[in-house]
């Protein structure tokens, strides 16, 4: 189940659509909720979504901390801190912007493996008590 998990960031970071489709459960609908950003439900919405984040994303790149696995027959959910690097829209000109975000993944066990059903995202507050941007 982990594999899907890391599965789901690396398509993320190689902003490769085909790799991201495979990743996801078409139906039930599956939701997408990106920090500070309203949920996307059904499949053909949110691959929409994705193809816009991937055209206006040059870079990203994750590291997974506080990782925590809990499985409970056919589905199982992966939280997560994500610290991200990334460039593009609200990055620094010819620079990377960081933020962090805590993120809930649940998965749903198929025929052909672990398929991601829900992802939320949420920004954490930094010590200051402004947003730390992510995603």
């Amino acid at each position: 189940m982990l594999n899907a998990n890391t599965a789901f960031y690396n398509a993320f970071e190689a902003g490769d659509l085909d790799l991201m489709a495979a990743v996801w459960l078409p139906e039930p609908d599956p939701v997408c909720i990106h920090p500070g950003n309203a949920a996307i439900s059904g499949y053909s919405e949110m691959m929409r979504a994705w193809a816009m984040i991937f055209a206006n994303t040059p870079y990203i790149q994750f590291f997974l901390t506080d990782i925590s696995v809990r499985v409970d027959e056919d589905v199982a959910y992966v939280t997560c801190t994500e610290n991200v690097l990334s460039s593009g829209e609200g990055a620094p000109e010819e620079g990377f912007a960081g933020g962090k975000a805590l993120a809930t993944n649940v998965f749903r066990r198929t025929s052909s493996g672990w398929r991601l059903w829900i992802h939320h995202a949420s920004p954490v507050l930094s010590s200051g008590g402004q947003q730390e941007e992510a995603e």
